[in-house]
This record gives C-alpha cells, sequence and structure tokens, in this order.
C-alpha cells in the first residue's frame, strides 16, 4: 500500500493547526485568569448567629394545640386570628453528641400534623445557654439527606445504564464542574473578585475539562468547545450591556438582600457583577448542549454524504440548528418561569399592573437572563455550524465511514489505495 497523492492529508494538518492556534491562546488566558482571580484562601467573614448549631432528629409523638394566631397565620384581608392550631413534635436528637435526648418543638404554622407523622426526620436549631439564658431547640426544616441521596443515587444508575461509559464520564465532568464552583468561583466572588470575570473564566475552565472528558478530545469535540466559549463570550458581554442598561443591581429577593448585608464593604457593582455571573452560568449547560449536538449533526451529514461540500453542510446542519434554537428557546423560558412560579401567582391573586410587574427588579432579572442566554444560544449555533462545517470536511471520508475521529492535536495518518 502506497500513500495516495491525492489523500487530504495536508487539509486535515492545516485544520489542527488552525484548530490549536485557536484553542491555546484561549486555554492560556483562561489557566492565567485562574491565578489572577484566584481566591487568597483566606476565610469570609463568618455570618451566624450566637454559634447556633442544626442537629438531626426524629420526630416520636405529635400533638396539636389552640394558640395564640401570629404573622404566619395572617389571612387573606390582613388580619391575624386571635386563636389557630398550632402543631407541637416530639423528637429525639439523632445526629450530635447528645443523641437520644427528647426534645419538643413548635412547627411553623404551615405544617400540620399530617406533615410531620411519626417517624419523619428533621432538622432543628439548638441556641446553647449563654449566660442566663436557658439553652433553646427550634424547628429549622426537614431533613431530606436520604430522599435526596437516593434520587441522587437513580440518577446516576439512569445516566450510566443509558449512556454506558461515556454517561459515567459525563457523571464524572459534572462533580469536576461543582468542584471548580464550589472551590473556586463562589470564593473568588465572596472575596471581591471580578464576578463577570470570574464567570467567564471558571465557565471556559469547566468546559476545557469537562467536554473532552465526555466526549473525548476529538474534532467533534474541539468544535463544540470552540462554538461554546464563542456562546459564553457573547452572553458574558450582553450580560453586562443588560444589567448595566436596565439597571439590573441584583437585589431583588430577599436572599440578595441578606448577601449585601454578608458583602459589607463591597459597593452595589458586586451585586450587579454577580448577575452577569449568574446569567454566564446558567447558559452554560444549554450551550455545551447545541454546540455539542450541532457539531455531532455535522458529522452525521458529513458521514451520509462525503461529496457534500462547506456550504452545503452549512445550510443543512442550520436547518437543524434553527430546530434547535426553537425548542431549547423554550426551554430556557419555561425553566426560568418556573422557578418564578410563585411570584407569577401572587401577581396573579393581589391584580398588579402588568407592566409594572414585569419591569420590576425581579421578573426584569429574569427577562434578561432569558434574553441574554437566547441570544448567546442563536449565536453559537451558527458560528458551531461554520467551524464544524469547515473541519468536518478536511477529515477523510474513509474515517467518517468507519465512526472514528482523530484528536486535533494528532498528527492525521491517512492512507490511500
Amino acid at each position: 500500500m502506497t500513500r495516495s497523492p491525492l489523500t487530504p492529508r495536508g487539509p486535515l494538518h492545516r485544520t489542527n493547526a488552525v484548530l490549536l492556534a485557536l484553542l491555546l491562546p484561549l486555554a492560556l488566558l483562561t489557566v492565567v485568569g485562574l491565578v489572577l482571580l484566584r481566591p487568597d484562601g483566606s476565610a469570609p467573614t463568618p455570618y451566624t448567629v450566637d454559634q447556633a448549631e442544626y442537629p438531626t432528629a426524629s420526630v416520636t409523638a405529635v400533638t396539636t394545640e389552640s394558640c395564640a394566631g401570629t404573622n404566619e397565620n395572617r389571612l387573606p384581608d390582613g388580619s391575624i386570628p386571635e386563636s389557630v392550631q398550632c402543631t407541637r413534635v416530639t423528637a429525639v436528637l439523632t445526629g450530635s453528641d447528645r443523641a437520644g435526648t427528647e426534645v419538643k418543638v413548635w412547627t411553623p404554622g404551615t405544617v400540620v400534623a399530617e406533615d410531620v407523622p411519626v417517624g419523619t426526620d428533621l432538622v432543628l436549631v439548638h441556641y446553647p445557654a449563654v449566660g442566663t439564658d436557658t439553652e433553646v431547640f427550634g424547628w429549622y426544616d426537614y431533613d431530606r439527606g436520604s430522599p435526596l441521596a437516593v434520587l441522587a443515587v437513580a440518577f446516576a444508575g439512569a445516566v450510566v445504564l443509558v449512556a454506558g461509559l461515556r454517561g459515567l464520564r459525563a457523571l464524572a465532568g459534572l462533580a469536576i464542574a461543582f468542584g471548580v464552583i464550589g472551590a473556586w468561583i463562589l470564593p473568588a466572588v465572596i472575596q471581591g473578585r471580578d464576578a463577570p470575570l470570574v464567570g467567564l473564566v471558571g465557565s471556559a475552565a469547566i468546559m476545557f475539562v469537562v467536554l473532552p472528558l465526555a466526549h473525548g478530545f476529538t474534532h467533534r469535540t474541539t468544535t463544540a468547545l470552540l462554538g461554546t466559549l464563542a456562546g459564553l463570550a457573547v452572553t458574558g458581554a450582553l450580560g453586562a450591556a443588560a444589567a448595566s442598561a436596565a439597571h439590573l443591581t441584583g437585589i431583588s429577593t430577599e436572599q440578595s438582600y441578606q448577601l449585601t448585608l454578608v458583602l459589607d464593604g463591597q459597593d452595589g457593582r458586586t451585586l450587579s457583577g454577580i448577575f452577569v455571573c449568574g446569567v454566564v452560568l446558567a447558559g452554560l449547560g444549554v450551550l455545551n448542549d447545541v454546540t455539542i449536538t450541532q457539531a455531532s449533526a455535522l458529522w452525521e451529514l458529513r458521514a451520509a454524504d462525503p461529496t457534500a461540500s462547506r456550504r452545503q453542510l452549512f445550510a443543512g446542519g442550520m436547518r437543524i440548528g434553527r430546530d434547535h434554537i426553537a425548542s431549547t428557546v423554550y426551554t430556557i423560558a419555561f425553566a426560568y418561569t418556573g422557578a418564578a412560579l410563585p411570584v407569577l401567582l401572587l401577581v396573579q391573586v393581589y391584580r398588579f399592573p402588568l407592566l409594572q410587574t414585569l419591569t420590576s427588579g425581579e421578573f426584569a432579572e429574569e427577562i434578561a437572563r432569558t434574553a441574554v442566554s437566547s441570544i448567546g444560544l442563536a449565536l453559537a449555533i451558527p458560528i458551531t455550524t461554520a467551524i464544524g462545517a469547515v473541519v468536518v470536511t478536511s477529515i477523510p471520508a474513509q474515517r467518517l465511514r468507519g465512526g472514528r475521529h482523530s484528536a486535533t492535536v494528532a498528527p492525521a495518518h491517512s492512507h490511500g489505495a
């Protein structure tokens, strides 16, 4: 067997060189950003209340008594009833050095006896005795650890069962992604690093690891990676512009207000930047989904018709991409709508003016997230399709028919007849 002079080795080598010329500077910038924006290891000022503890407990008995009404029992007309039925549970501590100790606590007004049958696992709050004040136990929340653990195991099992080793690699990538968020992005933002840049650098670092880990370091994956990074850049820039133009300060919920207290001494731009950082992270998963799917579609089109030109592949890929854009925009919009459902119901009940409601802080943020994420998604698809059309046409057709895709860093060894 001799190498044919017609074997398209040259185009593939040129494509590899171009991809590396694009990826290496981006990877280098990401590493530099990780170093320059890294948290310095100093712990944020703790924001706790009198060294409260949160032991777990198991309900052993439930009683109902009549007691005075409070704000929790406020009626729709705004009045507070004189008396209501209150629920008191007896529970045995299970998750502290005082395991076996029996305590009694009142439940919140929204929790009735039927909600806490015997055997229910709870999380209590414990305020130790200080000076003349005696120790106090109170209701904190349900202990949801066991059911959530079962759900997580079921999720992982379903992914591995259907996707096999690739699903297992995807789960490993997910763990790495949350590791980056928890160990780098969150501490960096809390310590006052530029939040939009932290979001972009952290998201890029996640994609540089997750995509090759789940799908292998191939031309197809590299195409999706470049499309994702382009979409992230667009999303970050548009998010910053939207936050500035619409005066999205990030202070629209009780949680964000509490965050302003925790981030004492930092100006209002911090929360606005956190909003942009959140937009980038929110768009990360959707961008990853559409770019890898779009790249895969181009590879399949090329394998089905090895004679297709770049223009034909781009046109075919965009037909698929337009359908993907339409369906994914619905996904983004409905995801944010579902998250804001309690607020929407309050708007319906109290009949707030529609325009005033939609332009209020919390709704404006959701609208901006939806619009910015959708624009980033819409622009990432043609970018990914254009890159993919160039890359896939440089790969010898026999490799596509054989289902093999060479790594971008490897030399192309193609053999003709």
